[in-house]
């Protein structure tokens, strides 16, 4: 699965978040200053090559939707991220993140309780 600039993922998170939306309805989502609209256009563009969003044509009009699950596309990424930051190692991430403060101890205990009963 490839991976997705920041402009493009504010995107697709806008696209997850409507399940199916018009050009307009994704800028309407976008914060204020919103981005021209053929800028939101050619980044859809490029969800659609990159094959992310699928299209329905209803005339001069499209509709956007996922055509990955932001599930799907969250796993990729986060195994990515694992991988090239912790060796691939899941527990140097969380301990990490314990030791950053990202993650309280309380908070981890809690995982672990919610871990165990799946």
């Amino acid at each position: 699965m490839k991976i997705l600039t920041k402009a493009e993922e504010q995107i697709m998170h806008i696209i997850w978040k409507l399940n199916k939306a018009f050009l307009r309805e994704i800028i309407d989502e976008l914060p204020n200053p919103k981005p021209h609209s053929n800028t939101v256009a050619t980044i859809i563009k490029i969800l659609v090559e990159k094959e992310f969003v699928g299209i329905t044509v209803y005339g001069r009009t499209h509709q956007y939707h996922p055509l990955i699950s932001k599930d799907a596309y969250s796993k990729t990424t986060i195994k990515s991220f694992v991988k090239g930051y912790f060796e691939g190692s899941f527990s140097n991430a969380v301990s990490f993140m314990v030791k950053e403060n990202n993650i309280s101890l309380d908070e981890l205990e809690i995982l672990l309780k919610q871990l165990k009963k799946k």
